[in-house]
């Protein structure tokens, strides 16, 4: 129960900041252009509390999924005098540039947070930016079933070339149960082969599993508590931990990320980590316990045997590292988007509403703050995307009336208030459907048995 409220006291927060950020930037260019608001909410629905100051009305409202801007003039049904400070009587620059000062917000933050933390420490695994040189491939993985072996350099994956590690591991995250071409080079010659991408569960969401290691990495013990569930089963400091319920699981962050949420699902329920230490293989079984709300073993584990790139970055350095960030996410957003609309996704797998979002962030938020804020950056990036869309009702959809407005205005005609109040009508219904789907879909998932993704033999999926 304590975990449940503080997953729903981050998300009301974490949702509540990339609102006010989003609406401040429509606030702060309303009000430079002289433009009237009436109220600034976060929230919709009943007016909880608030303050007046000047002609604003600063409410937190009953609902705490959004919030809005209302300016004087702006809705198409209201009754208008023509002053000054509506906002139709504004120029269709000025109208604009409220529009998008929103969305431009949230982009905005989305690059400021990985920037700060950047500056603040920057720590990431040395070979995501080196060439895709294959250090290991796991056994029974995809990888191996596809011929690829240890010491081969992937110089092309399903048609990009010379890949880098971050890259390759992105593409076959975002690609489950696809077929990737691939060409390596081995021993100077180039040979083509076929990557089926494996799939594993990962808190009912699809992601692609390879079996390429770009390290000899290992998932090592760091710490055992004394007295904990670990330590009474004979977990030992130093040992690697390679499969989890009998499922082997990655070397890597991804496999690590697995190991906590299975020990997190594992309610009353003993699991059995297979862990190598010396040249012998192990089985220790134990059951996890509530530690300050939270399901636990009581060890502490850390990726071992790669390097590491450990520095603060300069202002500079770190703005781009930000940038570059940014588009990777943008990037993978879009190829996830694509292959819905191509059918190699489901549009099930692919698309969260506010309670799987309401789940991300409450696993974030028991990884710590610093989960917390990069996952805020990236939603208030996708918020901002997604509200650049062209539907009406969305900052994206004023957007594109203006642009028609000024476009027709060119051969003399002019947009009417009737076929706004249909574009309008049209986006609202698009957007309820889209509100619809993401809701039930979120639903559906909790169901036992309707995951949304299967769990698959090849890779732990195990809860």
């Amino acid at each position: 129960m304590a975990s449940f409220l503080q997953m729903i006291i981050v998300f009301v927060l974490v949702l509540g900041a990339m609102v006010v950020i989003h609406e401040f930037g429509h606030f702060i260019v309303a009000k430079f252009f002289g433009i009237r608001v009436d109220v600034f909410s976060v929230g919709f629905g009943k007016r909880l509390w608030g303050v007046r100051k000047g002609d604003t009305d600063y409410r937190v409202s009953l609902i705490p999924l959004g919030g809005y801007v209302k300016m004087a003039g702006e809705n198409l049904d209201e009754q208008r005098t023509g002053a000054p400070y509506e906002f139709m009587s504004k120029p269709k620059w000025q109208r604009f540039c409220v529009a998008v000062a929103g969305p431009a917000m949230n982009i905005l933050t989305a690059l400021a947070i990985p920037a700060a933390m950047a500056m603040i420490h920057h720590e990431v695994p040395a070979y995501l930016n080196t060439p895709a040189l294959v250090k290991a491939v796991e056994p029974n993985s995809p990888a191996e079933r596809a011929g690829i072996q240890p010491g081969d350099l992937i110089v092309k994956i399903d048609g990009s070339s010379d890949p880098k590690w971050q890259y390759l591991e992105d593409h076959i995250a975002v690609s489950p149960d696809q077929d990737l071409p691939v060409t390596i080079k081995r021993d100077g010659e180039l040979k083509q082969l076929t990557l089926h991408v494996g799939s594993r569960a990962f808190d009912q969401e699809k992601l692609g599993y390879s079996g390429l290691r770009p390290e000899d990495l290992r998932l090592t013990v760091r710490e055992v508590k004394p007295g904990e569930p670990a330590a009474e089963a004979g977990l030992k400091p130093g040992d690697n931990i390679i499969a989890v319920n009998g499922a082997r699981v990655e070397q890597n962050r991804y496999g690590a990320e697995e190991i906590i949420r299975v020990i997190r699902s594992s309610a009353d329920k003993p699991l059995s980590l297979t862990v190598k230490r010396d040249d012998a293989s192990l089985d220790i079984t134990a059951t996890p316990r509530i530690d300050q709300g939270e399901l636990r073993l009581g060890f502490g584990q850390v990726i071992t045997g790669g390097e590491t790139v450990n520095q603060r970055l300069s202002l500079f350095a770190a703005v781009r590292y930000s940038v570059d960030e940014n588009m990777r996410v943008i990037q993978l957003t879009k190829t996830a988007l694509a292959q819905v609309f191509v059918g190699k996704r489901s549009a099930r797998d692919t698309l969260s509403g506010p309670v799987g979002i309401a789940q991300i962030v409450g696993q974030a938020a028991q990884e710590g703050s610093m989960h917390v804020l990069r996952l805020m950056g990236i939603l208030s990036l996708n918020l901002g995307i997604f509200n650049l869309l062209p539907i009406p009702v969305l900052d994206g959809g004023l957007i594109f009336m203006l642009g028609l407005e000024a476009l027709l205005g060119l051969f003399g005609l002019t947009l009417s208030l009737r076929i706004k109040e249909r574009m309008m009508q049209v986006g609202l219904v698009m957007l309820m459907l889209l509100m619809g789907f993401v809701i039930v879909n979120d639903i559906l998932k909790q169901i036992p048995g309707r995951s949304a993704a299967p769990q698959q033999t090849e890779q732990p999926a195990n809860r």
